[in-house]
């Protein structure tokens, strides 16, 4: 079955489909999602509203909402691919979260860099991740983001190499996108940022870094589950990394 819209994206993954969806449904926009308990959603918007690069905000949900006008598919089924947390802990990915699902939860869905993609790509700036069809490396930093009620945690940032001639066309193009966390973060040396190692992804896959090219650091959305993995509340649901919402918005939109 040929992808080309959402829905139909939509249903290949309640139907099991499990992949990374980078370079899915080019021109739609994909999104982060996390879910709290009702009693956590103010320090989840006050969060994001605190730390807007990592955690742009798309849409949030009415309490027990199962859908969104951005994602008018099911939140419990239709991402490819779901991470449980319990008390911070990771309980394992799993492909949908209806048995999880109660009419406290509200779902934010947040900004991707997915979304910039297609814009670097016809600018000429590569996208490693997309063509060597892996997951986009994704690390946790050593920068605080500024905590929020009960929220605290790190920033965690996606990278891309891009060669050095490209570096100012593709945080041109990224900055553009504001809305999806917008242009890089830091530019070359990883232990600038806490990163010990680029072979060593605390999420995603690792991708090569060849010569002439630098790593490119932006934001990344799943900030918000460093943060729920270190503030620990009873219980979470977030994508698992890099197996986004993709929504019916337009990426154009996002555009400014």
């Amino acid at each position: 079955m040929a992808v080309s819209t959402p829905a139909q994206a939509r249903a290949r993954f309640r139907a099991g489909l499990r992949t990374p969806t980078a370079g899915w449904c080019p021109g739609h926009t994909q999104a982060n999602l996390v879910v709290v308990p009702r009693d956590l959603a103010y320090d989840m918007l006050l969060f994001a509203q605190r730390n807007p690069k990592p955690c742009p905000v798309l849409d949030v949900s009415d309490p027990g909402a199962t859908s969104t006008p951005l994602f008018p598919g099911d939140l419990r089924t239709d991402l490819p691919a779901y991470r449980v947390y319990v008390d911070g802990e990771a309980a394992g990915d799993v492909a949908e979260v209806t048995e999880h699902w109660r009419d406290d939860l509200v779902a934010f869905l947040i900004g991707c860099s997915f979304t910039f993609e297609d814009a670097l790509v016809a600018a000429g700036v590569p996208v490693r991740h997309v063509e060597q069809d892996r997951n986009v490396p994704m690390y946790r930093t050593d920068r605080p983001c500024r905590p929020a009620g009960s929220l605290a945690g790190p920033l965690v940032v996606s990278m891309r190499p891009v060669p050095a001639e490209l570096v100012p066309t593709a945080v041109r193009v990224t900055a553009r996108y504001p809305a999806v966390h917008g242009a890089p973060v830091h530019v070359g040396d990883p232990a600038a940022l806490g990163i010990a190692d680029l072979e060593r992804s605390d999420y995603g896959d690792p991708v090569e870094v060849r010569a002439g090219e630098l790593p490119v650091f932006w934001a990344c959305g799943v900030t918000p589950q460093a943060a729920v993995a270190a503030s620990r509340p009873p219980l979470a649901i977030t994508h698992a990394p890099g197996h986004m919402a993709i929504t019916d918005g337009r990426d154009a939109d996002l555009h400014v």
